[in-house]
């Protein structure tokens, strides 16, 4: 008995002492991470560097502050070092990302994109930068940034285009969808700031809307980039026989379908007759609102009107996302304006806009529209032109609702002002600048002279 007793006393004490160790280094982390945090914020990164190396080394799961804060002292310190001394600042800039990733996995997809910045940045070969985008892009999308974005399809363009056109596509289709969510996610963050009352924004506000637009603009900068570098290869030519190819093995995959149809109806390949048979496994596989909008355009080239009008509608109020719903209705305004049936096309399109405000490119399908009725809403040279006055008002509406697309807009400027009224056809006409102009037929629009 006495023997037991002492046994249980040297494991309490043995215990106690643990504790009071425990107890002591939580309390050394804890007040090296708030010192450092306070030279952190004061921009002191040569101060913090002493006491966040220690967090880093003896607390390394304490918080992802330690992460988010650190690989700033981390690049400061890569930053000032000498030639000899930029290897190892390298690898602390890398002990940085490997720590976090070890202890804080959460945003495993956010780090792999920082790395490849990283990478890039100091030089690696594309082979390396590429693996460490994939990693960002299996794991989270909309994680990847605009310029990484790039690289990866730029990389799997140059290493596929001779030789699997498919796997080219798939890749562009994958990134597509991906810019697509990250515009969805930072237009509804505008959208949001937007609803506000203008007159309370506070300057947070003012700040977090224009850097969430400088994403859109860099996305929409990246889709133009990217559709430049394709074009040489998604064309019709390309583009019809390659899904044919692979239709019978996936015309039950309604993920394969819908990029194969939304290709084409991009492209506007729609004329072929393989094109209904397309949409038609789409609408089998999945009987989407995405896929009904399609469908619906298949049956208005067919004349079956009221029933292409009934899967419009089935469409838009199946669909229970805003942003979504937005975007089936400007796919409708976009069929009924090749259908020629522009005043429903328009009605389409400020349904559109009231579900998303900011869609410009709504606004320059209206303007497009207008540009196109030149002739037959006006009788002579000014009423003529005063068209292109209401379609250079829309593409000036476009680009202030969505600044992203500024340089798309700016084409439809440039190209409507070298088409308004001259001052030599006002006067001849009698007509006087900044008066009122009633625009008639499907338009029905009054303007000012300019």
């Amino acid at each position: 008995m006495k023997k037991m007793k002492q046994i249980l006393t040297v494991l309490f004490l043995v215990v106690s002492v643990s504790v009071v160790f425990s107890q002591e280094d939580n309390n050394d982390c804890y007040i090296k991470y708030n010192l450092f945090k306070g030279d952190y914020s004061s921009k002191k990164y040569d101060t913090a560097y002493e006491n966040w190396i220690w967090c880093m080394d003896n607390c390394p799961t304490l918080s992802v502050n330690i992460y988010k804060m650190g690989i700033k002292i981390a690049e400061d310190r890569l930053e000032n070092a000498t030639e000899a001394d930029k290897p190892a600042a390298r690898e602390l800039v890398m002990r940085v990302y490997t720590q976090r990733l070890q202890h804080f996995p959460d945003d495993a997809a956010d780090v792999y994109n920082d790395v490849a910045s990283f990478k890039a940045d100091q030089g690696a070969s594309d082979d390396e930068v590429f693996g460490w985008i994939e990693k960002a892009f299996k794991a989270d999308v909309t994680a990847v940034n605009a310029r990484n974005i790039y690289k990866y399809f730029d990389i799997i363009l140059n290493k596929n285009k001779d030789t699997d056109a498919q796997k080219v596509f798939d890749t562009y289709d994958e990134v597509s969808e991906g810019l697509e969510l990250k515009r969805e996610e930072y237009t509804k963050k505008i959208d949001i700031i937007n609803a506000k009352d203008s007159t309370r924004l506070s300057s947070k506000d003012v700040k977090n809307r224009d850097a969430y637009q400088q994403v859109l603009t860099n996305l929409s900068l990246v889709e133009t980039g990217l559709d430049a570098k394709l074009s040489a290869i998604s064309t019709c030519e390309n583009l019809i026989p390659l899904n044919k190819k692979y239709f019978e093995e996936n015309k039950t995959n309604a993920e394969w379908l819908k990029r194969a149809v939304s290709r084409m109806f991009n492209k506007e390949c729609t004329g072929d007759p393989f094109y209904p048979k397309l949409v038609e496994a789409y609408v089998h596989a999945d009987p989407s609102p995405s896929a009904s909008v399609f469908y619906a355009d298949i049956l208005m080239n067919r004349g079956e009107t009221n029933k292409a009008m009934d899967y419009f509608k089935r469409a838009i109020d199946q669909e229970t996302d805003t942003y979504k719903k937005a975007g089936n209705l400007y796919k409708v305004a976009r069929i009924l304006s090749k259908q020629g049936r522009k005043s429903e096309a328009r009605s389409y399109c400020y349904k559109a806009l009231d579900y998303a405000p900011t869609m410009g490119k709504a606004y320059l399908l209206i303007a497009s529209m207008y540009a196109t009725s030149a002739n037959s809403c006006g009788d002579d040279v000014v009423s003529k032109r005063m068209v292109y006055v209401a379609a250079l008002n829309m593409a000036y509406k476009a680009k202030a609702v969505d600044p992203s697309i500024s340089g798309h807009a700016n084409k439809y400027i440039a190209s409507y002002s070298e088409n308004i009224p001259t001052t030599k056809d006002l006067f001849v006409a009698g007509v006087k600048s900044g008066t009122s102009f009633k625009i008639n037929c499907w338009i029905n629009e009054t303007v000012r002279v300019p």
